[in-house]
């Protein structure tokens, strides 16, 4: 008789009812590249019950790394460290380029199941939590057909990055409409762009730029590196030998494992030096790169005006920047743009450049929560009046999870550590049949002046001051930039905290 009564209950339930639960999920995850991918994996692992989705507007898995094309596109961390902590990167290329990255995470998708669970072509436009439904309801428009399709989840997690995938960052230079050859911005790099021959100029000194240089100078005629202000650039091997030579005779998986824990204790290091000996650092840097270019490079280009760690510091391959200015197949110009000219640049000096092609390299534009509304029972809540709870949560929201890297470690570091705190909370969630949880500061916690991006001066973190989450003067409440420490709180603290409330299913 009960199953009688099921099959009717079957038969009978409408296509809205049906469709309503095919689209409701106990976790739905907003993002499918680096970050997306390894939150999923994570509660594959730790909660191999729940149904999980994940909503990626492009169709590809990859984020970034299916974003960005442009030549030599590349790691800028160490890919023992950059890796998943769960499928650790197996080869011995240490900064690997674009293609070798992206297939990892599609590959690392495939073989935890998380592939079949991405639904593709989907631009979240906005999350509404409801208190009385206790739940979130996503509205995402399909931008190929132009339809709006909805979800329901219990639990949504963000892992959007920092950043508008529609848009770089493009200052107003004087003159653009002038120039005569092609302007680039890296974001939208044509398919096919032939540069053998060409004059090429790239404005700016960042992580793009410098591996600009030296993937486009083999073929242009001459690329030349203009830049505001210098940034600091040092040379790190390109392959690991030491792993190599360990391999002959350990198991492999050891090996690695190795590698991304001696890469991590070293960048941490690197890093803990830079602010507690700025001077010291700084000489170091400068002296490696006057080793690398000798007479030939006027030093004034590779010395900034600020102290390591106040800004990204540029990681380079086997000195490939530095090998190309040597050759003179490359130059390094710093001074300030006057304005566009039919055939290049003119610059504040003076001095005219010639070009057929100019790169802009002018930075990011910073975006949260892959730009949706967020709203709580109708209320529409701004990032920028928020602060982040263990760099995990924010202030006021239920149900969330924020997932955001570092960027003074590789990114992964981080977002490992808070899918695995909200695998941990859920669970507990579950097991006391919780069904809400919400951060609420305590009086008297004051919000810091600084955002969760903490205390880096680069510009494109300067812009973008009103758009981050801001972070607490206290803990849970302030954001560490520590992985050391970040270990302890994610993993190690009871998730019971009287910074959470908690209710009842």
């Amino acid at each position: 008789m009960a199953r009688e009564q099921a099959q009717y209950c079957t038969q009978t339930m409408t296509n809205d009812e049906s469709l309503s639960m095919q689209n409701h999920y106990d976790v739905l995850i907003i993002g499918a590249g680096l970050s997306g991918v390894g939150t999923a994996c994570r509660l594959a692992e730790e909660m191999p019950e729940a149904k999980v989705g994940l909503i990626e507007r492009r169709k590809a898995i990859g984020g970034t790394w299916d974003l960005f094309r442009y030549p030599g596109i590349r790691s800028d961390s160490d890919m023992f460290s950059f890796g998943y902590s769960f499928r650790p990167w197996n080869e011995l290329k240490v900064l690997a380029d674009g293609t070798a990255i992206r297939n990892y995470i599609t590959d690392t998708a495939r073989e935890y199941g998380i592939e079949r669970k991405v639904q593709f072509g989907l631009k979240t436009t906005d999350a509404s939590w409801s208190s009385e439904e206790r739940q979130w309801r996503v509205t995402c428009l399909e931008e190929e057909t132009g339809q709006t399709r909805e979800f329901t989840c219990q639990y949504l997690i963000s892992c959007t990055g920092y950043y508008n995938y529609d848009e770089g960052f493009l200052p107003e230079f004087p003159g653009s409409e002038r120039f005569q050859g092609l302007q680039i911005h890296p974001q939208h790099w044509p398919e096919n762009l032939d540069y053998s021959g060409k004059r090429v100029v790239i404005i700016g000194s960042g992580a793009t730029a410098v591996t600009l240089v030296p993937a486009m100078a083999k073929d242009a005629e001459h690329v030349t590196m203009l830049q505001r202000s210098p940034s600091y650039v040092f040379s790190v091997p390109g392959y690991d030998k030491l792993s190599a030579f360990l391999r002959r005779f350990l198991p492999e998986r050891f090996v690695y494992g190795m590698a991304r824990k001696r890469n991590i204790v070293m960048q941490r290091l690197i890093y803990k030096a830079s602010k507690a000996f700025p001077g010291m650092v700084r000489s170091y840097l400068l002296r490696g790169v006057r080793k690398q270019v000798g007479d030939q490079v006027d030093m004034r280009h590779f010395t900034p005006r600020y102290m390591p760690w106040d800004e990204r510091i540029c990681a380079v391959p086997d000195a490939d920047l530095f090998k190309v200015l040597k050759q003179g197949k490359a130059s390094v110009v710093t001074d300030q743009i006057d304005t566009f000219t039919e055939k290049g640049i003119l610059l504040k000096s003076g001095e005219h450049l010639q070009a057929d092609i100019i790169i802009t390299a002018t930075g990011l534009k910073l975006q949260t929560c892959g730009g949706m509304a967020l709203k709580v029972d109708g209320e529409e809540k701004h990032l920028n009046k928020l602060m982040t709870y263990k760099g995990s949560m924010l202030q006021d929201i239920p149900n969330m999870g924020f997932v955001f890297g570092y960027t003074n470690a590789p990114w992964t570091l981080k977002v490992d550590l808070t899918a695995s705190f909200l695998c941990r909370l859920f669970n507990y969630m579950k097991q006391n049949q919780l069904d809400v949880v919400m951060p609420k500061a305590p009086e008297g916690q004051l919000m810091a002046d600084e955002t969760v991006l903490g205390s880096l001066q680069s510009g494109y973190i300067q812009r973008a001051q009103n758009l981050l989450p801001r972070q607490g003067r206290g803990l849970p409440w302030r954001v560490l930039h520590s992985y050391e420490d970040d270990q302890k709180m994610l993993l190690n603290q009871s998730v019971e905290d009287a910074n959470l409330e908690f209710r009842r299913a």
